[in-house]
């Protein structure tokens, strides 16, 4: 008789906040075989805050086919495996769709797991109408930038992506040359301790960030 395929979750864990994680997603991660991670180092840190002690295994986006490999071979031989991020979300701008996708080819069931997410967190408390969006990851860091934000001053509809400290005021300026009546709402270090959410137009946030001595954190940014 054959054995029975395992189920592939796919859970959300928290972006800052280690509150955030749901009843649900704490129960699938005690009851499964392994937890496929970003990083399992970043992931020990969560693990052990709720006394975790399912084994892992790393995963990331640009992995090894043998690493995929491996994932698939577990769930065709029963076991049940959990995908998780280091932050978020499992296949919003993160890894996750190349495994998902390759669990579907081999028959095997995903089950999402809702939890935390950048992009919905800022959207919650925009106050812009978010009926439709265009969400857009990260910019390119070099080739591309400026066909990226060429198409976010162009967009009709809000447009929401993710940006790094480094980055943040570059490609703002170049946002202000090439939109500069767009608005935007910022959120920097969305469920931590230094949480900011600044709106305003581009030129307002720029000044703001400016008079910073250092920016820290990640960003997510609404434009409209």
């Amino acid at each position: 008789m054959p054995m029975d395929k395992g189920i592939l979750y796919v859970v959300a864990t928290p972006i800052g906040n280690l509150e955030d994680i749901t009843l649900r997603a704490l129960r699938i991660l005690k009851e499964i075989n392994l937890i496929a991670c970003e990083d399992t180092r970043v992931a020990r840190k969560l693990l052990n805050h709720f006394e975790i002690e399912t084994p892992t295994v790393s995963y990331f986006q640009h992995s090894k086919v043998s690493k995929v490999d491996r994932i698939i071979r577990d769930l065709l031989a029963g076991k049940n495996v959990a995908l998780i991020t280091d932050a978020g979300t499992p296949g919003i701008s993160d890894p996750g769709n190349v495994l998902v996708a390759e669990a579907a080819e081999n028959g095997i069931r995903a089950v999402p797991i809702p939890g935390p997410s950048a992009l919905t967190a800022l959207a919650s408390v925009s106050g812009v109408n978010m009926q439709k969006f265009v969400f857009m990851a990260f910019p390119p860091h070099k080739k591309g930038r400026k066909k990226f934000f060429q198409g976010v001053a162009e967009e009709k509809y809000p447009v929401i992506y993710y940006e790094s400290p480094h980055r943040f005021i570059k490609n703002l300026e170049l946002l202000e040359e090439l939109a500069p009546d767009k608005h935007l709402v910022v959120g920097r270090e969305l469920t931590k301790m230094f949480e900011e959410i600044i709106r305003g137009s581009v030129k307002e946030t720029l000044t703001y960030f400016r008079k910073k001595d250092r920016i820290k954190g990640e960003f997510v940014i609404i434009t409209y």
